[in-house]
């Protein structure tokens, strides 16, 4: 059984025993989490779509961690001009397993 949900203005497809990395939950490690943004459920023989979102359809998951990202080096250039601009950034993010699929 697999799922598609929404969250941090992304999309996810996944299914049970999955690690995914996600945007920054307010939610501790240990603690467990649902997502409610249920765009779509299947399995082998059935697929379930919502318009946009299926009415009782969940996905728990358990909050491994909450950490930063690896630092993205942000570069601007203007040939001929002189112009040149370093800068970083370290995302913060949340990890979290998925337990269990309902819908």
């Amino acid at each position: 059984m697999f799922a598609v949900i929404e969250t941090g203005g992304k999309q996810y497809k996944v299914s049970a025993g999955d690690k995914i990395k996600v945007e920054k939950l307010e939610a501790e490690a240990g603690a467990s989490f649902v997502f409610d943004k249920v765009l779509l459920v299947g399995d082998e023989n059935s697929i379930k779509l919502g318009r946009p979102y299926l009415s009782g359809a969940k996905v728990e998951a358990k909050i491994i961690k909450n950490a930063r990202d690896r630092k993205k080096i942000v570069f601007k250039y203007h040939s001929k001009t002189r112009y040149r601009k370093k800068k970083g950034h370290r995302q913060h993010f949340t990890e979290a397993e998925i337990t269990k699929i309902s819908g």
